[in-house]
């Protein structure tokens, strides 16, 4: 059963936003509540449908996640002490340090702040209008789904409808 979208929005996605401070947060707010619409069905599943790397509800692999800490945020401390901020102790690795991999899965600020990172990295200009749901598709299928990517514009737009509502 997916998570209640306004519960979503409201709960997560825009405190999360807030506490990032990052330009753009009204379309931003959009394009990641389309995310989790389109790559979980918010929150149908946590886990990569087929056996893949993919986690949480916006469907990040690890990899990514580790690509934006070493090529990205590990060169900007105060973003990443926000981000870094949104972890939980548990899952904690063995050395007791937060278990970032898991946390993809079990904390849906964290998540949605990587995925929010994820878009920020990006190297065009985010959509200027937050309710253009081609725009917004189109940029999650270049920034975050990529060409090569299974994933189409029109499911996203499709998911996005069902989810969140036109």
């Amino acid at each position: 059963m997916p998570i209640d979208a306004t519960q979503l929005r409201t709960l997560v996605v825009q405190p999360v936003l807030a506490a990032l401070d990052l330009p753009s947060s009204n379309v931003a707010e959009n394009l990641i509540m389309g995310t989790a619409a389109h790559e979980s069905h918010l929150g149908d599943y946590i886990k990569q449908v087929g056996g893949g790397p993919a986690l949480g509800i916006f469907q990040m692999e690890p990899a990514t996640l580790h690509d934006c800490y070493e090529n990205f945020l590990d060169y900007r401390s105060d973003l990443k002490a926000k981000v870094d901020g949104f972890l939980a102790p548990q899952p904690a690795q063995a050395d007791g340090t937060p278990d970032k991999d898991a946390q993809l899965a079990t904390n849906l600020a964290y998540a949605a702040a990587l995925c929010r990172i994820r878009y920020y990295r990006a190297p065009a200009a985010m959509p200027s209008d937050p309710n253009d749901v081609n725009g917004l598709a189109a940029y999650w299928k270049q920034y975050y789904n990529t060409p090569q990517g299974a994933g189409t514009v029109e499911q996203f737009v499709a998911d996005y409808n069902t989810y969140l509502g036109s």
